[in-house]
């Protein structure tokens, strides 16, 4: 093998240990649970959008289950559709 490729090789193999202030989620499960905190849909930057084809799926069968067909309406855009799902998972147990 060529010498100067087995060093760069080698470099991108290098690591640097993280610095202190930066934790492993992997290793600590607290800081796992602090990363992983459940933003409120009325703060996405994106909830304004459409609904996603796999909220509209889901909302679709939790309001089919919840016997609530209403509950289920194309034009909700993602924070809505988030709200009403977590409201139908609760009323379903699902």
């Amino acid at each position: 093998m060529n010498e100067r490729y087995m060093s760069q090789t080698a470099r991108k193999t290098d690591r640097h240990p993280d610095p202190a202030e930066i934790r492993n989620p992997k290793i600590d499960p607290a800081e796992a649970e602090a990363s992983n905190r459940i933003k409120d849909p009325d703060d996405w930057v994106t909830g304004h959008e459409p609904m996603t084809g796999a909220q509209a799926s889901y909302l679709k069968t939790l309001s089919e289950q919840a016997h609530d067909p209403e509950a289920y309406e194309p034009d909700l855009d993602k924070a809505e559709a988030s709200k009403r799902i977590d409201q139908l998972r609760g009323e379903t147990g699902r």
